[in-house]
């Protein structure tokens, strides 16, 4: 895993400045610690790397990389998962060392851009340049598991791997927010692709190439994006359950290749204990990572030391107390390179700290929940299905009836929401609108961003066909959200993070399991977890979701107290348009623990930290 900086200038008034350039590659230093290289391309073109050395560790997977004909440069984060396959498959024999870089190169020399980018199975963010034709494309994998961002104004295009080298870059520094985006970061958490917080700053979407021309034409080309109507399914569940374990072996097999040391988070839940059973047939000396706290309520550490003792793999465990944990806060916080509000990323910081002190690499078991329905909200927008077309009114007295007659045990209030869609959208929301309306009035009247479509679908009395586009929804809404919690939490240990349940075999393969095997009251996952029983019978099936978090309610009344209350209100608030007598009515209601304001806070936190 890496981090780069690129800039191309297409106004031939302006000079590239060097020493700013490398200024801001050095923000990234964390996410490549191994070495830097830089290369000035042209008058208009300059690229830098930061390097964390995985495949050949030697100088000839160093970056930037030119291929051997002078036609491209490129700078790549991520890892090729296939990529002695591809090589198979050219009529080249000029490598001078085995890493996935030289490899793409090569293709590119021999297929270009667009044939090369949809052959890579693996996670990647990279640009490349062009010398014959000066077009700088940016590629982002299908899953979207590594982030590019840039900045463009018509004249200059800034590209790198975290949004603060860009907001620090001179020409989108001073840019102001953008209302509409704000909004959503508000509503949803973080900031969703291709947007950015700031005028004039984007990221690359998931699954997409953008070229830039040298007379500064952009052209968009999405050449992956996750299917939804899928008609034909494995209905029998021994087949998919069998389908599964065979696809996941092969997975975790492919992404184990590394020449430094490998290890894997154990959670205790069921995606990352499945991981740990397909590494046990490959690498018998695999190390686990366990992070253990004194919260009854999130802990998962005895149940991961049983899957662990059952796998007979080697597990340290990091138990700490709220004291010890909180005392690694302000770290974890340096990791928010962009407005990101997932407060797991507590957690995931410490257990990347703890696994880099003797890997460089982890697979983690992320993507699981969303392609396997593993979250209730699947059931909870689902169980509404009959009912859901009905009239407002209508609606509104089924679930006052239900209500009274049996405490909502039928139905719930997401049948008051307009549509399937939108009640999807807002059970991720945490930010109640009458708070943001007292928060930021002037955001009442302004919109989402038009090309935000991630909950878009069209209601459904098909269960199958509401379940594919909640999927869809989730692979795009929430599943981007986990990613950049991870990706900033283990690139500020340096450390690789791989996602075996987002190889591209992997998602084809979940697309041909009928979600009706895996959906249901107390049904979620339940592919997934019949292979996990079937492989440790030993320790019973998981009942409850605890999920990856702490306690911060309590600690925002106590520990945080002065540090948020400081934060929040010694901000400059006017740039957001924030009321500083809403923000203290938040505080002092959550410390007299009239409300519970953890969300609220902690994306405000967030933002202005």
């Amino acid at each position: 895993m890496c981090g780069f900086l690129v800039e191309y200038n297409l106004s031939t008034q302006t000079d590239l400045n060097k020493d700013h350039f490398l200024d801001l590659l050095s923000l990234s230093r964390k996410r490549g610690p191994d070495s830097s290289g830089y290369m000035f391309i042209s008058p208009n073109v300059q690229m830098g790397f930061n390097r964390l050395a995985i495949q050949d560790v030697s100088a000839a997977g160093d970056q930037p990389m030119q291929s051997a004909n002078k036609k491209f440069t490129i700078v790549f984060n991520g890892e090729i998962y296939n990529h002695f396959d591809l090589r198979k498959r050219l009529n080249y024999n000029n490598f001078s060392g085995h890493s996935d870089t030289e490899t793409i190169v090569a293709c590119l020399e021999a297929w270009g851009v667009e044939k090369t980018i949809k052959a890579l199975n693996g996670m990647f963010a990279m640009v490349i340049f062009n010398h014959q034709t000066l077009e700088l494309s940016l590629v982002r994998d299908f899953a979207g598991i590594k982030p590019l961002f840039y900045g463009w104004d018509g004249k200059a295009l800034v590209v790198a791997s975290q949004y603060d080298q860009i907001r620090g870059h001179a020409l989108y520094s001073s840019k102001s927010i953008n209302s509409q985006v704000l909004k959503l970061y508000l509503e949803q958490h973080f900031m969703p692709a291709p947007f950015g917080l700031y005028e004039d700053t984007f990221q690359v979407l998931p699954g997409e190439i953008i070229t830039f021309s040298s007379e500064g034409v952009k052209t968009h080309q999405r050449y992956w994006e996750l299917p939804v109507n899928q008609s034909s399914f494995i209905t029998d569940s021994s087949e998919a359950e069998y389908y599964i374990e065979t696809v996941l072996d092969k997975v975790v097999e492919r992404q184990l290749l590394s020449d430094v040391p490998v290890g894997a988070f154990l959670s205790g839940g069921v995606d990352s204990t499945l991981i740990g059973t397909s590494i046990k047939k490959y690498h018998k000396n695999t190390q686990l990572f366990t992070i253990g706290s004194d919260s009854k309520i999130h802990d998962e550490s005895e149940r991961a030391q049983q899957f662990a003792e059952a796998l007979d793999l080697q597990q340290t465990v990091w138990n700490l107390d709220a004291k010890e944990m909180l005392s690694y806060w302000d770290e974890a916080m340096n990791a928010l390179h962009e407005p990101m509000a997932d407060f797991s990323i507590l957690p995931t910081y410490l257990v990347s700290k703890l696994a880099k002190k003797q890997v460089s690499v982890a697979l983690s078991g992320d993507g699981g929940d969303e392609l396997f329905f593993g979250y209730e909200r699947f059931w909870s927008v689902g169980k509404n299905i009959r009912f859901q077309h009905y009239p407002s009114l209508i609606r509104k007295g089924l679930y006052g009836f239900d209500k009274y007659a049996s405490g909502n045990k039928n139905l719930n209030a997401v049948l008051l929401a307009s549509s399937q869609a939108s009640a999807q959208q807002g059970l991720h929301s945490r930010f109640r609108k009458e708070w943001l309306d007292a928060l930021a009035p002037q955001l009442a009247a302004v919109s989402l961003p038009e090309s935000y479509q991630v909950y878009s679908y069209e209601n459904s009395g098909d269960i199958r066909t509401l379940l594919q586009h909640m999927r869809h929804a989730e692979f795009y809404g929430m599943m981007q959200k986990t990613l950049r919690k991870v990706d900033l939490a283990s690139m500020e240990n340096s450390l690789e993070v791989r996602v075996p349940f987002l190889d591209k075999q992997m998602i084809e393969a979940s697309l041909q399991i009928d979600p009706l095997l895996s959906y249901g009251k107390n049904k979620s996952k339940q592919v997934l977890k019949q292979v996990l029983h079937k492989r440790i019978p030993s320790v019973p099936m998981e009942t409850v979701k605890k999920g990856f978090s702490i306690p911060l309610s309590g600690w925002l009344r106590e520990d945080l107290k002065t540090l948020f209350t400081e934060r929040l209100l010694d901000a400059d608030l006017t740039s957001f348009g924030f009321e500083r007598h809403a923000i203290e009515q938040m505080l002092q209601r959550h410390a007299d623990k009239k409300q519970d304001f953890k969300w609220p806070l902690f994306t405000l936190y967030a933002l202005v930290k």
